[in-house]
């Protein structure tokens, strides 16, 4: 069984990705790694290059920026990266550059990837996700978040990443999934307030034309930490691969919860409280199909 994974970056140091971290954390299991890097305005190629192994192959890209609407540069860029890919791949493990996977599912993983390798109706594997949101204390759980999304793909050339690359559809189709016990952890959001000004322009900009942009997100915007509508403390442990990173933090963050679920409007609390109830999303999106 070979397990190939890849990912895209551009401008990692200048918007304070992880994707050192996020690269390491699942490269253990893979065989070959394969990163699309756009041309940058920092030293992002230099930063991929230093990862002292020899499963690293590097596809220099240029970003399509008129490819604006819902994201869609983002996936062609997941699609560069994907289409590198050793022919003989069995599996294709994408992560993007703010997750990271815990050591302790990795096993898991490889576990699944081996028990669904000769059934060819399961095309990828669901992951669970936990979006960090302000500090790496607080988790966000509330509708806003997507629950799940596809991180693992048999590898096939009808596999192409969808909409802004959060998730992939084949021959243009959902795609037939096993949930597994695993999860994502998502860090795009556990920035300082200046931090995350700048991820929302750079962000923003490429899904929206300038003149949104100016009406939006103008110079002097301030993001806005309520927007995660609830926060629940994070007990568990991080990936290992955070660890150095995390000990750094060095801003304050402290939330207000009663605060937070008053921005909330009585529908959703409603949907909310019944999905704590019973584990259901009445209403979720789903990019994928669940083969039960």
């Amino acid at each position: 069984m070979k397990i190939a994974g890849f990912t895209f970056i551009r401008n990692a140091i200048k918007n304070d990705y992880a994707i050192l971290e996020a690269i390491n954390s699942i490269l253990p299991i893979c065989e070959e790694m394969v990163v699309a890097v756009g041309q940058s305005e920092d030293d992002t190629l230099a930063l991929i290059q230093s990862i002292a192994s020899p499963k690293i192959r590097i596809v220099e890209t240029v970003w399509d920026e008129s490819q604006r609407e819902g994201g869609r540069t983002f996936a062609l860029e997941t699609d560069k990266a994907y289409a590198a890919i050793s022919p003989d791949t069995d599996w294709a493990f994408y992560i993007q550059g703010d997750e990271c996977v815990h050591e302790d599912d990795l096993p898991i993983i490889k576990q699944c990837m081996e028990h669904y390798l000769s059934d060819e109706k399961v095309e990828g594997l669901l992951f669970n996700y936990r979006h960090f949101y302000g500090s790496y204390d607080f988790v966000a759980v509330s509708r806003r978040w997507y629950r799940r999304e596809i991180r693992v793909v048999r590898f096939n050339s009808a596999v192409h990443s969808y909409k802004d690359a959060q998730g992939f559809r084949k021959d243009g189709r959902k795609m037939f999934v096993k949930h597994i016990p695993a999860c994502i952890y998502h860090y795009g959001w556990v920035k300082p307030p200046q931090g995350l000004n700048n991820k929302v322009r750079n962000f923003t900009q490429f899904y929206h034309d300038d003149d949104w942009l100016a009406a939006n997100v103008p110079p002097n915007y301030q993001f806005d930490y309520g927007n995660a509508e609830r926060l629940t403390r994070f007990e568990g442990t991080h990936p290992q691969v955070m660890h150095d990173r995390i000990a750094q933090q060095n801003w304050p963050f402290q939330v207000d919860a009663k605060e937070l679920r008053k921005r909330m409007s009585w529908r959703r609390k409603i949907l909310q409280q019944i999905e704590d109830w019973t584990g259901k999303r009445i209403g979720e999106y789903r990019n994928y199909r669940i083969i039960d």
